[in-house]
């Protein structure tokens, strides 16, 4: 399947697709009443042609409908619920059939294999467990391929790198910004990499640069992979970078993938827009057009690997997650790329914007590494200049620099929060 000629995987789109859309319309009065509102019916849907035709779906929805409403079997089928966090609004729920999860475990089995985990190897979850889907879906895959599992979850650090010396863990499944604490932790613990087998990281649930990865593959010794995922559409595993590291293939044989420009119309590969899932095979809560807001691009272009699944791009931000700084919008990973692009500093930073009359401003916050901080006032004063123009030439926003001694910003167990927002406050 992974394999497959194009032609033959847009056959399976299609059948998959006249199913999943025929059984929301029978199961799920909120998608029956929006196509009804359309003037369609599944008989209007003769494949991948027609998506067009559908709805789309948001976040929203899924909140106005909490907390079953979208499910497309009884809850006695249902054996399983995730649900996001409800920080910003009732929490969006994700159920599962007893084949949601089996289906899951082989996607992200598929993942693993990316990666080139298989029976032989140990693999450390330092994702979340519990409602957040990382934790569980990466369990899962890493069983699927047979090999032995490290149920850790995040947090305590310490006993993270005891544990990876002692069982040899060969893969570490974790967030980017965990990861970096994780190497932190390597270099203040004085840990000689020789003494680790670790040669994998599987890292997703949060947008990381180019540059983060290679200074995670440094500190480590590591392949650093990326994953992604989303809860409301299956979980982690929905596409995954193989070794080329040119792209996360998307498991098209079970979702539907589309970028979206801002006049709601499909966007041709290589155009940047909001990235959007039909989950093909989900039965519990299948979704269509579901709206992700995740901004990247898509490719059909051949991979080195022989997958020919699409690939999308990293994710460069969320259009929700946007900043708009005197007009100009702003994204976090922006700032990042910034930052790293200058020597002296750490992956570790915090952005600040506030609002001083009427004007917006913002501080960005970075740690300097350890070297650094022998250098005299005037190499700062220096340093602080480097990173102001870059962060004006990458991001195109004016900003303060304030440098951190190493070790002094917030860190977290799962995902970072890079941006506090006092005009929202």
């Amino acid at each position: 399947m992974e394999t497959m000629p194009r032609e033959q995987l847009r056959a399976v789109q299609d059948e998959r697709l006249r199913d999943v859309v025929r059984r929301c319309y029978e199961n799920v009065p909120f998608y029956r009443d929006k196509m009804q509102k359309l003037g369609i019916t599944p008989k209007d849907i003769r494949g991948v042609c027609d998506i067009e035709l559908l709805p789309f779906t948001d976040k929203q929805d899924l909140r106005d409908n909490y907390p079953f409403g979208m499910f497309a079997v009884p809850n006695s089928e249902i054996v399983r619920i995730h649900a996001s966090s409800g920080t910003t609004g009732k929490p969006t729920v994700a159920g599962y059939t007893s084949g949601d999860i089996d289906r899951w475990a082989e996607l992200m089995a598929r993942a693993l294999y990316c990666a080139n985990v298989g029976k032989n190897d140990v693999v450390q979850v330092a994702y979340g467990y519990g409602l957040f889907t990382g934790g569980l879906g990466a369990h899962y895959g890493a069983e699927r391929v047979g090999a032995s599992t490290i149920p850790i979850s995040g947090g305590n650090t310490v006993r993270q790198l005891m544990l990876m010396e002692d069982f040899g863990s060969t893969t570490l499944m974790c967030t980017p910004s965990y990861a970096l604490n994780i190497a932190e932790a390597v270099e203040k613990e004085g840990i000689d990499l020789k003494r680790l087998k670790l040669k994998s990281g599987i890292f997703g649930a949060e947008p990381w640069t180019e540059e983060m990865r290679k200074h995670i593959e440094e500190k480590l010794g590591i392949d650093a992979l990326n994953v992604y995922g989303l809860s409301e559409v299956m979980g982690p595993g929905v596409s995954m970078e193989c070794m080329a590291k040119n792209g996360m293939h998307i498991w098209e044989d079970h979702f539907l993938p589309e970028v979206i420009g801002e006049d709601g119309k499909s966007l041709p590969y290589g155009q940047q827009g909001d990235l959007t899932f039909t989950t093909l095979t989900k039965h519990g809560m299948p979704l269509i057009r579901y709206r992700t807001h995740d901004l990247c691009t898509l490719t059909d272009e051949p991979c080195a690997c022989g997958r020919t699944h699409v690939r999308m791009g990293r994710i460069m931000g969320r259009s929700d997650d946007m900043l708009i700084i005197r007009g100009v919008n702003v994204f976090p990973s922006q700032i990042e790329h910034a930052l790293m692009q200058v020597e002296g500093v750490s992956p570790q930073y915090h952005i600040v914007v506030d609002r001083q009359g009427n004007l917006d401003t913002v501080e960005v916050q970075v740690e300097m590494k350890p070297e650094m901080m022998s250098d005299t006032v005037k190499d700062m004063e220096a340093l602080s200049a480097k990173l102001h123009a870059s962060i004006a030439a990458h991001a195109l926003v004016n900003a303060k620099v304030k440098l951190c001694q190493p070790g002094t910003l917030p860190r977290t167990d799962g995902k970072a929060k890079r941006v506090t927002d006092k005009r929202k406050l």
